[in-house]
C-alpha cells in the first residue's frame, strides 16, 4: 500500500487539474496533483512539498478530505485528499504534460484517474455543486 496525497487547488472559483504524462501510470489521465509521502512527514506536509516541487506553486491547506483506497493492477494507492487554496506562483510543469484551471462543475468531463472519481464526488457534494 502507498500512501500517496493529492490537492484540490482553488483559485478564484477554479479548481486546477493536471494531465499525467505518457510515461506516468496511468498514462495521459487528469488528476489532482500530489505525490508520495516520505517516511518522515506528515501528509500535510507531503502535500505542501509536493505542489511546490511538481508545479511550482505555494498553497495553504483548507481541509482534508476523505481517504481513497484504489487498487491498480500495478499498485495498491491510500490516496489522500486535501482541499487547498492557490497562494502564490506560476505553474512550471515537471512531471505532468499539461494543466488548467477549471469550474468544479467541469471535472466530470475530463478523462480522469480512476482513484481521483470518488475524491471528485465528495467535494462537488462539500462545495454543494
Amino acid at each position: 500500500m502507498i500512501k500517496v496525497t493529492c490537492a484540490i487547488i482553488e483559485n478564484k472559483g477554479k479548481v486546477l487539474v493536471a494531465q499525467r504524462s505518457e510515461k506516468m501510470h496511468p498514462p495521459l489521465k487528469w488528476e489532482f496533483p500530489g505525490g508520495k509521502i516520505h517516511s518522515t512527514e506528515t501528509a500535510e506536509e507531503c502535500i505542501i512539498r509536493e505542489i511546490k516541487e511538481e508545479l511550482n506553486l505555494k498553497v495553504e491547506i483548507i481541509s482534508r478530505l476523505k481517504n481513497n483506497f484504489y487498487k491498480y493492477d500495478i499498485k495498491t494507492i491510500d490516496l489522500i485528499p486535501f482541499r487547498v487554496k492557490y497562494i502564490s506562483g506560476d505553474i512550471i510543469l515537471l512531471e505532468h504534460q499539461n494543466a488548467k484551471w477549471i469550474l468544479p462543475d467541469e471535472l466530470n468531463t475530463l478523462d480522469m484517474a480512476e482513484a481521483d472519481i470518488p475524491i471528485i464526488k465528495d467535494y462537488l457534494k462539500i462545495i454543494g455543486t
